[in-house]
């Protein structure tokens, strides 16, 4: 009994440091991708980033990506029950719609979540009502959003909490990309507004 219990242990350990590891490598590629962004340069297999997807918006119709080709794009993952960065980056990304005027238009933003179990599509609509109507919510099955988070290199945990609950640790990057589907920049929490306006600002002009 007690070989089998520190052998348990020893799994669960075992486990802990493969995610740790998986974060860590994670983070160390976004964070390239980032820099290359900042500085205007790019990364081999950065066209490759993101991929096609089927989902459903908060209106319960199909969504495919294939109705983004042509126009640039933001993607932002996160989840309705985020307690901060969520909603603050929401908040920013309708700041910057506004400040875009008319240029708004020729871009599409899009907030998948990773907590599919919990954000229906009406929990999504209920949701981004305090947003800028423009920004589209994204569910679909576990499965679903498992293979947009791959290939987008999203990280995202389930972690319990105290009251028997659980809160998502993800990847809170907002991803710009190019009317041909190329990642051209990231946006990030740590910027100034300045530095993020100018980014979409350049996205939208360049198209």
């Amino acid at each position: 009994m007690a070989a089998n219990t520190t052998l348990a242990r020893v799994r669960l350990v075992l486990w802990g440091l493969v995610a740790i590891a998986a974060f860590i490598g994670g983070a160390l590629f976004l964070g390239q991708l980032q820099e290359a962004a900042r500085q205007g340069a790019s990364l081999p297999g950065a066209a490759r980033f993101g991929g096609d997807f089927e989902l459903t918006d908060q209106n319960g119709k199909v969504f495919s990506s294939q109705s983004l080709k042509g126009k640039p794009y933001a993607v932002f993952f996160g989840f309705t029950h985020c307690p901060d960065i969520c909603p603050t980056t929401l908040l920013e990304m309708s700041k910057h719609l506004e400040a875009l005027g008319p240029k708004a238009d020729k871009l599409n933003v899009l907030f998948i979540t990773v907590d599919p179990s919990r954000d229906t599509p009406g929990q999504l609509k209920m949701y981004l009502s305090a947003f800028d109507p423009r920004i589209v919510g994204l569910s679909g099955s576990e499965a679903q959003i498992a293979d947009v988070a791959k290939k987008y290199r999203i990280i995202s945990e389930k972690v319990a909490t105290s009251d028997n609950d659980y809160t998502m640790n993800h990847t809170a990057t907002v991803f710009l990309f190019d009317g041909k589907g190329a990642l051209a920049a990231t946006l990030s929490w740590q910027e100034d507004e300045k530095t993020r306006s100018a980014k979409l600002e350049r996205l939208v002009d360049n198209g």
